[in-house]
């Protein structure tokens, strides 16, 4: 079954830097870091202390709140360093490679004749329930409750972020058994979003409803994806798993192997070869980015992610543990005399007032991190409505967060939404704020009150 989904609002934005379809692998890192940071919510417990030797899918540590929650290495080697921030916070969890690596082995999983209990245990014992996340909150899914649907989507709209369509390719056994052991774990539908023209290995997987999206992004955000599908309202949870997840999560069920291997897009404007590359969770990002004509004396922000909802990571720094792009552009520290006062043609802009973007809409530009503008109070245009195609008020979504009234959020649909939903409403903001931030504050200040 397939149904059309079809996004009129919303921005593409076209840059320089596309990773060509090109795939080799990584230098191996010698060091891998998980940080707990990626996680959010979760205060880690540690099980490996420093010193101790772990196997590749070994718990390293688990969420304080609920036991069964376990992070697993996603390499054998020693634990070397676990860093600490204020009130002897954890900040990461640093392993040093082996040169021969070592698995832990749960065996082949029989999901035929496994039943939802035996699934999430199996799921929660192996490691890989971080995989999936739940709305409300955009956080790692609650052991105590069912899903009404999972959601699933496998279009990449967000600007030099990895075609799914082409990292999927040759896994659409590992996806079929990821697909239907998370199907057992819902009385509801498992509802997966493809690119209206694409070839993707989703799209022939049985079990599962299917969704061609088109449409200028955030058409191949999930949460867009769910507004349009079946809206989360309050007392519903729904899940989500990345596309390339699904991939860790049935190569272990069908070798008993937590493989954490992910190919990664390099890509950016910085980049003067970008392509794709086999690598880690966790590995370091110099592996991938020094002998790609990135200059280490330039000055450019490295981007664990997509330009729009990516975390800025140093040269020395680590994938992120749900990343599949590292993304590359020259770092806007420096400004332009009088930059407001003329004509622009090199930038994008959703407004006609002396910028001529509009005039070339397939021209791929090379932006900086300039937001070419200071922080300042909300200026009611309109622009957010123009690019925020979920059925809901972004602007008064946003003034209920930061002045946290509760039954306003609920009421504007908070349940739903992610930070990443209101990427692209940061974007054109003209008054410069942080909805991705402000978005995420809200949420937590409704988990803490709510629940």
């Amino acid at each position: 079954m397939s149904n059309d989904i079809k996004i009129a609002k919303g921005l593409d934005i076209k840059l320089v830097g596309e990773a060509e379809k090109n795939t080799e692998r990584a230098i191996i890192s010698n060091f891998y870091t998980l940080k707990p940071e990626d996680f959010h919510g979760v205060i880690p417990k540690l099980i490996a202390k420093e010193g101790a030797k772990v196997k590749a899918g070994e718990p390293i540590f688990y969420d304080k709140s609920d036991e069964s929650v376990k992070f697993v290495s996603p390499v054998s080697g020693e634990v070397i360093d676990i860093p600490r921030g204020e009130k002897r916070r954890i900040l990461a969890i640093k392993l040093q490679a082996d040169k021969e690596q070592a698995f832990v082995d749960h065996g082949k999983f029989n999901i035929e004749s496994s039943d939802a209990g035996t699934i999430k245990k199996h799921l929660l014992a192996t490691g890989c329930w971080p995989f999936i996340k739940q709305r409300p909150y955009d956080i790692i899914a609650k052991t105590d409750e069912a899903p009404r649907d999972i959601f699933i989507s496998g279009y990449a709209s967000a600007p030099l972020t990895a075609d799914l369509d082409y990292v999927l390719k040759g896994k659409e056994a590992e996806l079929q058994a990821a697909v239907t052991a998370l199907g057992k774990l819902t009385e509801g539908k498992v509802h997966v979003s493809v690119g209206k023209k694409s070839n993707s290995p989703l799209s022939g997987l049985s079990g599962v409803i299917l969704h061609r999206v088109s449409g200028p992004h955030p058409s191949g955000n999930v949460g867009t994806l769910i507004n349009k599908v079946k809206p989360v309202n309050k007392g519903e949870v729904v899940w989500t798993v990345a596309a390339q997840d699904l991939v860790i999560i049935g190569e272990l069920l069908l070798t008993g192997k937590f493989n954490a291997e992910r190919i990664v897009a390099l890509a950016g404007s910085s980049v003067k070869k970008p392509r794709y590359f086999v690598t880690k969770i966790g590995s370091e990002v110099s592996t991938m980015i020094y002998d790609n004509g990135v200059d280490k004396n330039s000055n450019d922000r490295i981007i664990s992610g997509n330009v729009l909802s990516g975390n800025q990571v140093k040269p020395d720094g680590y994938l992120d543990y749900y990343s599949n792009t590292i993304t590359v552009i020259p770092e806007g520290d420096d400004y332009e005399f009088f930059g407001w006062n003329k004509p622009i043609f090199n930038k994008i802009s959703t407004s006609r007032a002396l910028t001529f973007s509009w005039l070339a809409p397939n021209k791929k530009y090379e932006l900086d991190t300039n937001t070419n503008g200071e922080h300042r109070a909300f200026v009611l245009t309109g622009n957010y409505e123009a690019v925020f195609p979920l059925d809901m008020y972004p602007l008064q979504m946003l003034k209920a967060c930061m002045y946290q009234d509760l039954d306003e959020m609920e009421a504007l649909g908070m349940y739903e939404v992610a930070p990443e939903d209101f990427a692209l409403t940061e974007f054109v903001c003209v008054s410069k704020q942080p909805h991705q931030a402000i978005i995420r504050k809200g949420l937590d200040v409704m988990i803490k009150e709510i629940g």
